[in-house]
C-alpha cells in the first residue's frame, strides 16, 4: 500500500481483523500490525458460538454489540466460505433449578426433555451461528485484502509506533494490553481445547455458568472443538494433558460417539479478561482502545468493529475523526 494509511489497526485477532475490514470498506487505508495471524492467535483456539444471553460490562453496549454480531454471522451463514453457520445445540448450567426467564426470548428457544438434559437441571435448546475460527480468519483475511486492506508482520512494543504512522490507530491487542495500554485490569485467562475428528455430530453443546471447568462440544466440517476450562493469571501455553484427559472425559460422558474419535490437537489460547470491554478514544492521543472481551471477541466482533468505524467516520463521535466514503477512496493506492 502506497502513501501510508489513515488507520492502523493493532493486533490480529478477531477484533483486530473485523474492525480492520470494517474501516477499509468504509473507504479508509487501513494497515494490520501484528506479530501473529490466523492460526497462530487466540481467536483461532475459540469454540465461536454466539448466541445465548450477555452478562459482560458494559451491559447495554456488549447486548448492542452481540446483537448486531448475530446479524452479520446469521448473513455470513447463507454464504459458503465463511466458516459461519446456523446450527442448533443445547444450552445447559448447573446454576439454579429453573430455566430463566430470558432464556424463552432466544432464537429457537424450546425446553429439553429428561433425557436431551443430560442431568443437568437447567436445559434447553436454541439456533446460533457457530463459526469455525480458522476457516473465518482466512475469510476475513482475506475480504480485508479484496477492500485493499495491508496486513504486516511486525512486533509492536509502543503504540507511540503507529501513531506516528497513521493519523489513527486502533489497538486491538487483547491480553497485550496490559503492557501496551498499561493496563493492570487486563490478565490473561487461558483456555484449553482438544480438537478431535467430526464423528457425525451436528448439534452443539455448552455448559453456562461454571467458572472453571465446564463441559462443551462445537462440531464443524471434519473437526469437533471440544472444552473447557478458565484459568485466571496463567500465562503457560503448553498442553496440559490432564486437562485434556479431563476434557475428552466430561464431553465422551455427554456425547458417547466421541469416545472414537481421533485426536488432531490440543490448543491453548489466552483470553483477555477484563472487569469490562474497553472500547473508547484515549483523549490524550490518536489511539481508540478496543480489548478485554475476555471469551466473548467473536461474539462482540461485528458490534465493536461498527462502532470504532462510527467513532472514525462521523463528525462528533470522537476527537479522532477520519474522511469517509468516496474522498478516502480516491486517496487510496494499493
Amino acid at each position: 500500500m502506497a502513501g501510508g494509511a489513515d488507520v492502523v489497526v493493532v493486533g490480529a485477532g478477531v477484533i483486530g481483523l473485523t474492525t480492520a475490514v470494517c474501516l477499509a470498506e468504509s473507504g479508509l487505508r487501513v494497515q494490520v500490525w501484528s506479530s501473529l495471524f490466523r492460526e497462530r492467535t487466540t481467536s483461532a483456539v475459540a469454540g465461536a458460538m454466539i448466541g445465548g444471553p450477555v452478562f459482560t460490562e458494559p451491559l447495554d453496549s456488549t447486548v448492542r454489540w452481540q446483537r448486531t454480531s448475530m446479524d452479520e454471522f446469521t448473513a455470513l451463514a447463507k454464504s459458503p466460505g465463511t466458516g459461519s453457520r446456523v446450527a442448533r445445540g443445547r444450552l445447559v448450567s448447573r446454576l439454579g433449578d429453573d430455566i430463566p426467564p430470558w432464556a424463552a426470548a432466544l432464537p429457537g428457544y424450546q425446553p429439553c426433555t429428561p433425557t436431551e438434559s443430560a442431568g443437568f437441571p437447567v436445559a434447553f435448546w436454541i439456533t446460533s451461528p457457530l463459526v469455525d475460527m480458522p476457516v473465518y480468519l482466512d475469510y476475513l483475511t482475506d475480504r480485508l485484502i479484496k477492500a485493499g486492506g495491508d496486513l504486516q508482520v511486525r512486533t509492536v512494543t509502543n503504540l507511540a509506533e503507529p501513531a506516528a504512522a497513521a493519523p489513527a490507530v486502533v489497538n486491538c491487542t487483547g491480553v497485550g494490553a496490559a503492557t501496551l495500554a498499561g493496563d493492570d485490569h487486563v490478565r490473561p485467562i487461558r483456555g484449553q481445547h482438544v480438537i478431535v475428528e467430526n464423528p457425525g455430530l451436528d448439534d452443539f453443546f455448552y455448559e453456562g455458568g461454571a467458572e472453571t471447568d465446564w463441559t462443551g462440544y462445537m462440531p464443524h466440517p471434519g473437526r469437533v472443538v471440544l472444552g473447557g476450562n478458565a484459568t485466571p493469571d496463567n500465562w503457560t501455553l503448553s498442553p496440559d494433558p490432564t486437562q485434556t484427559e479431563a476434557i475428552l472425559s466430561r464431553c465422551i460422558a455427554i456425547e458417547p460417539r466421541l469416545s472414537t474419535a481421533r485426536i488432531l490437537a490440543v490448543e491453548v489460547g489466552l483470553r483477555p479478561g477484563r472487569p469490562s470491554i474497553r472500547l473508547e478514544p484515549d483523549p490524550n492521543t490518536n489511539v481508540i482502545h478496543c480489548y478485554g472481551h475476555g471469551g466473548v471477541g467473536v461474539s462482540m466482533s461485528w458490534g465493536c468493529a461498527h462502532e470504532v468505524t462510527t467513532m472514525l467516520t462521523t463528525t462528533g463521535s470522537s476527537h479522532i475523526r477520519l474522511h469517509q466514503g468516496r474522498e478516502a477512496s480516491q486517496r487510496r493506492q494499493v
